[in-house]
Parts: structure tokens; C-alpha cells; sequence
């Protein structure tokens, strides 16, 4: 039977990542699984919502060649050096030429949300929580809600 009168609860924070390169990816799980409030959720989740354009969150494994596939797989499906009006200055007010990074963001996902249970993350075996820059060096912000009960 379903337990009445149990409060839910919730944090929020927000995660600074730092990125040294115009591509990379960011395996971020050990740093959401330690965020305050994670380890008092009984049934809940977890939140992620990245404040940028040219980033993308995934869940995949954590995995240099595979990380570096990910990488090839989005400059395949989107060159960097194609024609984009988003890089003319004809067309657009933005001298940073990173069309290809706010394309190749639109196949990853802004944000995610992770169930939790016991305090833990469910995640698979190989499943880890990757951020992925797309247009960096940058400082980036990621907003993150724990809830549950």
C-alpha cells in the first residue's frame, strides 16, 4: 500500500565545468552522485539541464575510443566546414563560426533526468552521466535538481 503523508524533498544546484579543448567529453557521474541530497532519496531522481547551446548531455559509456568515436560520429553527420548562414556575416551577428556546434548539439540532448533509488543512481553497467563540449574552451553551467523521497 502506497505510504501517504511522506514528504518530498529537493535540492538544487548548479555545476561548473570547465573545458580546455574546442571538443570533449566530461564523464560526470561520480560528481552528481556525490551532490547533497542524492544519498536521502528513498525514490527520486535526478535532473540535469545544461545552460548552453553548444553543449549536450548524453548517458553512454566512458570509453576514450568510443569517446572519441562520439566525437567523429557529430563532425560526420555535421561538417564543420559547411556553407551555415549562422557563420556569414551576411546573414548572422555571431563571429564565433560555431554553427557546427549548435547543429551537432541538436542530435545530443540539453538535458537528462536519472532515477534514483536508495540513494544510488540507476544507471546500467556501463551507463555514465558525459557532458559534452561542443564549442569550448569555455566555463560552463550545468543546473541540476535532486528530488524525491
Amino acid at each position: 500500500m502506497p505510504r501517504t503523508g511522506v514528504a518530498m524533498k529537493a535540492t538544487t544546484t548548479t555545476l561548473t565545468i570547465v573545458t580546455r579543448d574546442r571538443r570533449e567529453i566530461h564523464d560526470l557521474t561520480d560528481r552528481i552522485a556525490r551532490l547533497p541530497g542524492v544519498d536521502e532519496i528513498t525514490h527520486g531522481w535526478v535532473l540535469l539541464h545544461s545552460l548552453h547551446t553548444t553543449t549536450g548531455l548524453i548517458i553512454n559509456e566512458h570509453q576514450d575510443a568510443l569517446l572519441h568515436d562520439i566525437l567523429e560520429t557529430l563532425r560526420r553527420l555535421v561538417p564543420e566546414d559547411a556553407p551555415y548562414r549562422h557563420n556569414d556575416p551576411a546573414y548572422s551577428d555571431c563571429n564565433r563560426a560555431n554553427a557546427w556546434s549548435h547543429l551537432s548539439a541538436l542530435l545530443l540532448r540539453s538535458g537528462l533526468q536519472v532515477p534514483v533509488e536508495q540513494g544510488r543512481l540507476v544507471l546500467g553497467t556501463w551507463q555514465r552521466i558525459l557532458f559534452c563540449e561542443l564549442d569550448g574552451p569555455q566555463t560552463r553551467r550545468l543546473y541540476v535538481q535532486v528530488m524525491g523521497v
